[in-house]
C-alpha cells in the first residue's frame, strides 16, 4: 500500500538574523543506497522576523513535513524532524549549504543549494482548456455526515439525454485527493482525461478529510468506512440518471474497495488496479520483502512477523483492518464483470500471488472478465525496470498508455 505512516508534527519557530541569508527554498540530492533522494527545505520568515521550515521529500510522496530549527547562527543550522528521527547539520560556505544528514543511526553528506524546485515533467498530464466538460459536485455519506467533493467529467461531445457508461474512482491508502495525486503525479487526473476521450464519464473525488471534502472523522476508520463514501458516490451517480453502466474504478486498496462493493451487487462492473486478492497479513509480508530486496536488504518476512511487529505499534484500527480482510470471500460473491489487472514490477501488491488468486475464483464466472498481468509495469502502472520499480518520482510517465487503451476498450466493450 502506498503509505502505512501518517506524521503529525508541531512547526516550532525560532527568530534569528540568518534567517535572512537562507530564506526561501534550498534543495540537494541524498545519496542513499540505489537511490538519489531530493531533500527541499523551504525557509519563510514570519512578520515577527520569526523564521519557520519545511521540508519536502518528492520521490517519496512526502510534502509538507514540519521542521523544529534547533539552531540558526550567522554560518550554520541544525534541523530535526522527530517524528522520522532526521537532523541535519549544516554550514553555510558561499552560496551553499554543506552538511550531514542523520536518520536512524546513518549519515549521509548533503549538499544544499539555494533556488526553487524544478518543474516535474508530467506529459501525461491534460492541461485546461479541457476538450470536455467537467463539473464541480458533492455528494454526501449520510451515514458518516460526510461531505464528499469531486469533479464529474463529461465525455468529449457529450448530449444532454444521451446515456453513457460512467465510473466512480477510488484512491489508494492514504488520505489522497481526487487525481490520486501522489509522487508528483495524478493518476487519476490522467485516467478521467483519456476515458473522458473515449466516450466514458467519470466521478473522482476528495478523500474523505482531504482537499474540498469536510466532515466524517477519519482518524479510526478503516477500508469498510471508506467503502461507505464509494458506495454513496454511486447511488448519488445512479440519482443523476444521465448513465446507463455505472462502474467502479479502484486503484490499490480502491481495487480491493471495488471488489468489496462487488461483492453487493453496488456497481455494473469492477476495475480493480493493483487491488489485493490475498489476505492483508500475507500481502504485508510479501510486500515487504520485495521492498527490502529491491534496497539490498536481506528479508524473510512471514505473517508472524508481520503480526509480532504490530504489537510493537500503536494501535491502529485501519491497520488492523487491513491484516485481518481476505477479500477472497468478496471476489467469490462478484457475478459482474471485473477487470483485474496489475504490473510484473509491482513491489507493493505482488502481481502472481495476487492476480493468481482472483483468476482462480473469477475463472468461468462471467464472459466479460479480464484478468490481466501487464509486464514492466510497476505499482502505478509506470514502464519501469525492477531495479526503478520504487522510483515512482523520477519516472515521466504517469500511467501507461497500453492500460489506458485497454480500460477504455473493456469498458466500452460491455
Amino acid at each position: 500500500m502506498k503509505r502505512l505512516v501518517s506524521l503529525i508534527l508541531v512547526i516550532i519557530t525560532v527568530s534569528t538574523s540568518f534567517a535572512q541569508k537562507i530564506g526561501g527554498t534550498w534543495k540537494g540530492k541524498l545519496n542513499a543506497g540505489n537511490q538519489k533522494l531530493e531533500i527541499v527545505f523551504h525557509f519563510t520568515r514570519g512578520d515577527g522576523n520569526e523564521t519557520t521550515c519545511k521540508m519536502d521529500v518528492p520521490a517519496q510522496g512526502a510534502m509538507g513535513i514540519p521542521v523544529d530549527i534547533k539552531s540558526l547562527t550567522e554560518d550554520s543550522v541544525s534541523l530535526q524532524v522527530d517524528a522520522i528521527k532526521m537532523v541535519y547539520n549544516g554550514k553555510l560556505t558561499g552560496n551553499k549549504i554543506s552538511g550531514t544528514f542523520n536518520q536512524y543511526g546513518m549519515s549521509f553528506p548533503l549538499e544544499l543549494e539555494s533556488g526553487e524546485q524544478e518543474k516535474l515533467n508530467r506529459p501525461q498530464e491534460p492541461q485546461k482548456p479541457y476538450s470536455y466538460k467537467t463539473e464541480e459536485v458533492t455528494f454526501v455519506n449520510e451515514k458518516a455526515n460526510a461531505n464528499l467533493s469531486g469533479t464529474l467529467t463529461y465525455p468529449i461531445g457529450y448530449k444532454e439525454n444521451r446515456k453513457v457508461p460512467v465510473v466512480i474512482m477510488v484512491t489508494g491508502s492514504g488520505a489522497q485527493n481526487r487525481d490520486e495525486e501522489i509522487f508528483g503525479h495524478k493518476p487519476f487526473l490522467v485516467i478521467a482525461d483519456y476515458l473522458a476521450r473515449n466516450g466514458i464519464a467519470s466521478l473522482r473525488y476528495d478523500d474523505r478529510g482531504t482537499g474540498k471534502s469536510v466532515g466524517g472523522a477519519r482518524k479510526d476508520c478503516t477500508s469498510e468506512d471508506f467503502a461507505e463514501d464509494a458506495e454513496y458516490g454511486l447511488l448519488w451517480l445512479k440519482k443523476n440518471g444521465k448513465f446507463d453502466k455505472i462502474g467502479i474504478l479502484g486503484h490499490s486498496e480502491g481495487g480491493m474497495i471495488a471488489f468489496m462493493l462487488g461483492a453487493e451487487n453496488k456497481a455494473d462492473f469492477i476495475v480493480s488496479m493493483a487491488g489485493p486478492g490475498i489476505k492483508g497479513d500475507s500481502l504485508l509480508a510479501e510486500q515487504q520483502n520485495a521492498i527490502l530486496k529491491l534496497k539490498g536488504i536481506p528479508a524473510n518476512y512471514n505473517v508472524e512477523s508481520i503480526r509480532r511487529d504490530m504489537t510493537f505499534q500503536p494501535k491502529n484500527p485501519w491497520l488492523e483492518y487491513f491484516v485481518n480482510y481476505d477479500p477472497k470471500y468478496d471476489i467469490e460473491k462478484i457475478s459482474i464483470p471485473v477487470m483485474a489487472i496489475n504490473g510484473s514490477n509491482d513491489v507493493q501488491v505482488i502481481s502472481k500471488s495476487n492476480l493468481k488468486v482472483i483468476k482462480e475464483i473469477l475463472s468461468g464466472k462471467n464472459s466479460k472478465n479480464l484478468i490481466k498481468e501487464y509486464p514492466n509495469l510497476n505499482h502505478l502502472f509506470q514502464n519501469c525496470t525492477p531495479e526503478t520499480a520504487f522510483d515512482y518520482y523520477n519516472i515521466e510517465e504517469t500511467i501507461s498508455e497500453e492500460v489506458l487503451k485497454d480500460i477504455a476498450s473493456w469498458i466500452n466493450g460491455l
